[in-house]
Order: structure tokens, then C-alpha cells, then sequence
């Protein structure tokens, strides 16, 4: 059976020497309007999934307490350098964003840049994000996707079969999973590519009122 976690931790091991060459002008501008729309007020603790390389950096604040999580041990090597070299309070590990070892509500704000489209199951990364979320923190989310309003054409998840296997896949809805997750998106802007790179910023959807019971 095929492993994408395994083939994951290989291929962006292999990218990171060159990722930076990539992935840093064509989304600078992508990255800097997805974290803009977030509230930093008050937000101290901050978790970057699937961190890379670290090129989200430059555009977050430097009061907060920063934690920078990836699979690949190569991109947790480089995504150090850079924090130290910012002089961010940080902690950087490999770890796997569909299983975080973090505790419940731990963080006021989570990113989650590129990394939904590869993810081989993007709700258990979305369910893992929820539950280290608090209960008023922001989820900022920039990646590759669908169109809400329908779903993917044939031709579509034919080039997904090739996508998928070496980069990304292009078939995925943000609106759908961010729901079935428990999320309420706030904001949702295009930011690259017309319509195809989104930046989304949601919330935790409150609970549903409890019953009152019979009035007497």
C-alpha cells in the first residue's frame, strides 16, 4: 500500500535546498495577505503547520511565542535558522500535522499555508488544528482549490492523478472542510492565480445552545 505520509517526508526533504528558490517571490504576496487579516491583538502563542522553510517569518509579529512544526527533519533545519536569525522565542519539530502533540486550546492563532492540498487526509489535519485551537483563536489558511460552488470536472481529476503524485492535489474545497471541521470562515479572498490560491481566516463555529429542558 502506498505511503503518501512517507513519500511526503522524502519529496520535501528533497525540495528544501531549493525551495526557497521556488516558493519565496511567487507567494510572497499570497503569505503577506493571509496573515494581514489576522487579529494579532492579544494573540501570544502561535503554531505554523507544515512550516517549511520558514517563509512565512517576515510577516508575523515578534512578540509571540512561536512553534513551527513539519514532516520533513531538512525543512525543520532551515524554518530554526531563519526564526533564530529573525530572533523569534521559538520551538521548531518534526511532526506529523494530521497527529500534534500539542494539548487541547493550546494556541491563539494557527497557520496552515500549503499544506492542506497535501496532506493525505486534510480533515484529520483540519480536526487536529480545531482541537489545539482556543476557543477564540483565528485559523489562517492559504492553499490551492476548488471552487466551492461545484465539484471538480473530469479533466480536472484526471490532471489531479499526475498533480497529486508529485506536488499537490487540485480537486480540494476549502469551504466544505473547513466546515465538516467545525470552522466558520470569516474571511475569503482570492490571492493568486485569480480564483485558484484562497486565503481564508475562520474560527471555531460556537456550540449549539443546550437544550433548557420544559419551562414550568
Amino acid at each position: 500500500m502506498f505511503n503518501t505520509t512517507a513519500w511526503n517526508r522524502l519529496r520535501y526533504s528533497l525540495y528544501a535546498p531549493v525551495y526557497d528558490l521556488i516558493a519565496d517571490r511567487a507567494f510572497r504576496r499570497a503569505r503577506r495577505r493571509a496573515l494581514e487579516a489576522v487579529d494579532w491583538t492579544g494573540s501570544r502563542c502561535v503554531l505554523i503547520v507544515g512550516a517549511g522553510t520558514g517563509l512565512d517569518l517576515c510577516y508575523l509579529p515578534r512578540h509571540i511565542e512561536l512553534h513551527g512544526i513539519d514532516l520533513s527533519p531538512a525543512m525543520v533545519t532551515r524554518f530554526r535558522a531563519r526564526a533564530e536569525s529573525l530572533g523569534f522565542d521559538f520551538v521548531a519539530r518534526e511532526m506529523d500535522a494530521e497527529r500534534l502533540d500539542f494539548p487541547d486550546g493550546h494556541f491563539d492563532v494557527v497557520v496552515m499555508h500549503l499544506i492542506l492540498a497535501v496532506m493525505p487526509d486534510p480533515q484529520q489535519g483540519l480536526r487536529e488544528a480545531y482541537r489545539v485551537l482556543a476557543d477564540d483563536g483565528q485559523l489562517c489558511v492559504m492553499d490551492k482549490f476548488q471552487p466551492d460552488s461545484h465539484l471538480p470536472g473530469r479533466g480536472r481529476r484526471a490532471l489531479n492523478a499526475l498533480t497529486s503524485a508529485i506536488a499537490t492535489d487540485i480537486t480540494r474545497q476549502a469551504g466544505p472542510l473547513l466546515n465538516e471541521a467545525g470552522f466558520v470562515v470569516e474571511e475569503d479572498q482570492p490571492v493568486m492565480m485569480g480564483t485558484l490560491f484562497r486565503a481564508l481566516l475562520a474560527r471555531k463555529a460556537p456550540p449549539p445552545c443546550a437544550d433548557a429542558g420544559p419551562r414550568g
